[in-house]
């Protein structure tokens, strides 16, 4: 069985030599992939000397590094998990022991900071939040969403057709996930500070802006009744409350001396069918686009086949 330890990077030079080496010491037949995703630093040069397989990705973004990474790299079990040296690497052995018996398509490393400041407070309530979106929205299983420690079996990461470019592409993992009904499980995962001398790369308000836009493009795509059918739902309450006085003017004189409501509540109802209307049209045609996908993902064996 080929295991693949994925490492998207960028400027990680004080921390990818421990990450190779705790991956290396916990998988010692696993191939170390180190994407350097254009580091400005040393990183690709001191994970080359740490024993891993370096290879480049100049298109900046973590989405772009783990579309190369997936589409690139042939193995039965992929290991995913940041290049800063946050991850437990110890818990990969149990975590691919638990995916291949259970016959599972991924397993998330829900993250337990070993440290209060190893998870800052505006991230953790940012992933709350974007999490319980999404678990409203698609029935994800996960509570932890964002983590970037995951294992993979080789069904599951073939049948993902990437579109993030940035940290959204946790968000699609998840997604893809829900939709396509694929078995998974969570488990607890140590996570600790970053090193000294070390920076995150995610900005607590603009990437947490960025998630929140791709869970809204991901609604639209994979749920677009529900998408469309909020729409329709806030144009018929505004056309509702706009031409009710219309009509109970009407109702009570015979007239209608509020013509520019009445115009513009008749306009906000039209819209409101349309978006029900283009709501259930995308239904049907997203129905079929998910049969493709689930055929394609039933192309492949499970883990320990």
């Amino acid at each position: 069985m080929k295991i693949a330890v994925l490492l998207p990077c960028y400027n990680e030079e004080g921390a990818i030599a421990k990450t190779v080496a705790d991956f290396r010491a916990a998988l010692p037949d696993a191939a170390i992939y180190v994407y350097d995703n254009n580091s400005t630093d040393r990183t690709a040069e001191v994970a080359r000397a740490a024993g891993a397989i370096v290879r480049t990705e100049p298109t900046q973004g973590k989405g772009n590094v783990v579309r190369r990474q997936f589409a690139d790299i042939e193995a039965d079990i992929y290991v995913m998990a940041d290049g800063d040296d946050t991850y437990d690497a110890s818990a990969a052995p149990a975590m691919i022991e638990r995916l291949v018996a259970e016959k599972l398509d991924m397993i998330a490393g829900k993250r337990v900071e070993t440290v209060e400041a190893a998870y800052r407070r505006g991230h953790k309530f940012g992933n709350w939040m974007l999490t319980s979106l999404v678990r409203v929205f698609f029935r994800s299983p996960f509570e932890d969403m964002l983590t970037g420690y995951r294992v993979m079996s080789r069904r599951f990461v073939k049948s993902l057709p990437i579109m993030a470019s940035g940290f959204g592409i946790e968000t699609e993992l998840t997604v893809h996930v829900a939709r396509m009904m694929t078995p998974v499980a969570e488990v607890d995962t140590h996570y600790k500070e970053r090193p000294e001398g070390t920076a995150s790369k995610l900005r607590t308000y603009r990437d947490g802006w960025k998630i929140l836009m791709t869970i809204a493009k991901l609604v639209r795509q994979e749920r677009p009744l529900v998408f469309f059918g909020l729409i329709a739902i806030f144009f018929a309450l505004l056309s509702l409350g706009i031409g009710l006085p219309v009509v109970i003017e009407f109702v009570r004189t015979g007239f209608v001396t509020l013509l520019p409501s009445a115009v513009l509540a008749a306009s906000l109802a039209l819209l409101s069918a349309l978006s029900a209307m283009t709501g259930l049209i995308l239904d049907s045609v997203t129905k079929g686009r998910w049969e493709v996908k689930r055929l394609h993902y039933l192309s492949f064996p499970p883990p320990g086949a």
